[in-house]
């Protein structure tokens, strides 16, 4: 595999992804993708904080990865004019998504707005613009106090 490319480019490569129109996903889709990506990145800075037992790790990445701190998260960059009007649009679509599912310690609201959070991270990541997805988690964690 070639550095210098993303992990996107070089999963399509490596696999034959076609392109997309990204707007013709559904948003609980791009909220599946975008689920694993943050989850990644939470994950990522968690491990590299040290070398720690899985059990520490798991209680370090609970407490990013839940409907609660990412309802938070999305409303710290709406509230703060964080996000472009396309990025609006792609979270709005996601948290107005009719789910099947339910978080079990989360309210329906915490649910659908990190949801909605999700499927942006998922649009970001699938656009190939991990960058901003790095830069809407860094601001958003600072904003409502939970830095990692």
């Amino acid at each position: 595999m070639e550095k210098n490319i993303s992990w996107l480019a070089q999963i399509k490569k490596q696999f034959d992804g076609k392109e997309v129109d990204l707007r013709t996903y559904s948003p609980l889709t791009l909220a599946y993708v975008g689920d694993s990506v943050y989850d990644v990145i939470i994950r990522t800075v968690a491990v590299g904080q040290g070398n720690k037992g899985s059990r520490d790790l798991h209680k370090t990445v609970t407490g990013y990865v839940n409907a609660g701190t990412q309802a938070a998260l999305i409303d710290a960059l709406c509230a703060g004019g964080e996000l472009t009007e396309e990025e609006t649009a792609v979270y709005r679509r996601g948290r107005n998504a009719k789910s099947g599912t339910m978080a079990k310690n989360a309210s329906v609201i915490e649910y659908r707005k990190a949801t909605g959070m999700e499927a942006l991270i998922g649009y970001l990541y699938l656009r190939d613009d991990f960058a901003r997805i790095l830069e809407l988690v860094g601001i958003g964690l600072h904003k409502i106090g939970k830095e990692i």
